[in-house]
């Protein structure tokens, strides 16, 4: 497909790294946008070294995965349907690309199948990843050996955006006036949530969400 293709013209040197510094800049705007301007809420001491802390484990696991050309906002509203007859050229037309970096492959997999825009069964989500992971090994790509472990690291990179979509949605809601934005909240919300429920080491992360965010409020989101 369309993102194996450009996974496969990875090269080393041509764009900049998707690094520790620009991942946790990313995630920085979940407690001063979300936390802090949208919900609030003052963190204790406590409670930010619980995040902080977190935060390093996420970006642990991010930064030991295979890395690839990363367009990094690789989801339905930046995929376009071209016309064969216009002369276009090959289907997606992918735009909003200036943002590309050299970074983890499972990345703009997590943009596309856990689309902060769309919802998609999770069985469905998993026979994709599956399909993906096997095509990925036909071509050569550095995925991960086994499937669980390809998995783990799609579910934790999933985590980092989720986090810092949040934060973006916070900020262009507050600061941009952009408040449709919120709706689109819940359901990033609720990746973030199940993938928090799946991984134990991301249970102190889980608790700090349900400070801000109680459970009962999330029900009507999940299906």
């Amino acid at each position: 497909g369309a993102l194996a293709a450009i996974q496969c013209a990875s090269r080393p040197g041509a764009l900049p790294e998707y690094d520790r510094a620009l991942l946790l800049r990313e995630l920085q705007l979940f407690p001063e946008w979300y936390i802090a301007r949208h919900k609030g809420v003052t963190l204790t001491d406590a409670e930010t070294a619980t995040l902080n802390a977190a935060f390093d484990k996420i970006l642990a696991v991010n930064l030991a995965e295979p890395q690839v050309f990363v367009h990094r906002d690789y989801h339905s509203r930046n995929l376009m349907l071209l016309d064969p007859a216009e002369g276009r050229g090959a289907n997606p037309g992918i735009i909003d690309f200036q943002d590309a970096v050299h970074g983890p492959i499972s990345y703009d997999l997590v943009s596309l199948f856990k689309d902060a825009y769309i919802r998609w069964d999770e069985e469905f989500i998993l026979d994709l990843l599956i399909r993906y992971w096997e095509t990925a090994k036909k071509l050569g790509l550095p995925v991960r050996a086994e499937f669980a472990d390809f998995h783990r690291d799609f579910e934790w990179m999933g985590v980092q955006r989720h986090i810092k979509v949040l934060g973006i949605f916070a900020r262009l809601c507050h600061r941009d006036g952009k408040d449709g934005y919120l709706a689109d909240m819940p359901l990033v919300m609720d990746y973030l949530r199940r993938a928090c429920k799946r991984w134990r080491d991301l249970g102190p992360l889980l608790k700090l969400l349900d400070r801000l965010e109680p459970e009962e409020t999330q029900v009507g989101y999940t299906f």
